[in-house]
């Protein structure tokens, strides 16, 4: 029978908090902070990001934003002339980046979207996420697209609300523990977890079962032998 099959977008179709962590990297150099490690500054970035992010939204720009609150927090010494400027260039780099579609991703859309009913569903800047959708080169392969401000259990009910889906036969299939695993189980929808090495520090969590089912992946290429 066929399913209705909503799928993440960043670190589950393709590449992305890998450039985030690399502008963070360039960061870290660049404040050089005397007595800070990486992880004590990103704990800093963290908290600020947990207060933008609920004002702000997500996105390439909003993170250069984060970046130069931390850093005119976190700086040792006067800041000069063209400082700021610096800092927000490592976030807007992020979006010059090349699109590295994650290795099985075309084939495996390609033969699911045959059988089933495909809805991508991502957070973030809308333009932003419609550029990288674009450049993918995938879109075509998805009856629907939804870009939404937060991805919490409200958000997946509405999506199932406005689309007619099925919460029996609704699956979410991403790489993020918190919006994509448990917002979805806790709306009663099942859900895919597609683990990615470098999944953003906010978005893990233990994972909650819920009363949909829950399905573990090592690779997004397993979802054929599945659906």
């Amino acid at each position: 029978m066929p399913q209705f099959l909503i799928i993440d977008a960043d670190d589950t179709l393709w590449e992305n908090n890998v450039y985030f962590e690399r502008a963070f990297a360039r960061f870290v150099d660049f404040l050089d902070h005397s007595s800070l490690s990486a992880p004590d500054i990103r704990a800093i970035l963290d908290e600020i990001e947990i207060v933008n992010n609920q004002i702000h939204g997500y996105g390439s720009l909003n993170f250069g934003r984060n970046l130069k609150q931390c850093y005119q927090h976190l700086v040792e010494r006067e800041i000069q002339p063209g400082d700021l400027d610096v800092v927000m260039s490592f976030a807007e780099e992020i979006l010059g980046m090349p699109m590295e579609v994650i290795e099985g991703v075309p084939e495996t859309l390609e033969y699911l979207s045959r059988r089933h009913d495909l809805t991508l569903f991502t957070k973030g800047h809308p333009d932003e996420q419609r550029m990288k959708l674009d450049r993918s080169g995938l879109a075509g392969h998805f009856r629907h697209t939804a870009i939404v401000k937060e991805k919490d259990a409200g958000s997946y009910r509405g999506l199932v609300a406005e689309r007619g889906f099925a919460p029996s036969r609704t699956w979410m299939i991403g790489n993020s523990p918190k919006s994509d695993i448990n917002a979805a189980l806790e709306a009663g929808l099942n859900a895919v977890f597609v683990p990615h090495a470098l999944t953003w520090t906010l978005e893990c969590q233990e994972i909650v079962p819920g009363p949909g089912r829950l399905l573990k992946l090592e690779r997004f290429a397993d979802l054929r032998a599945h659906f």
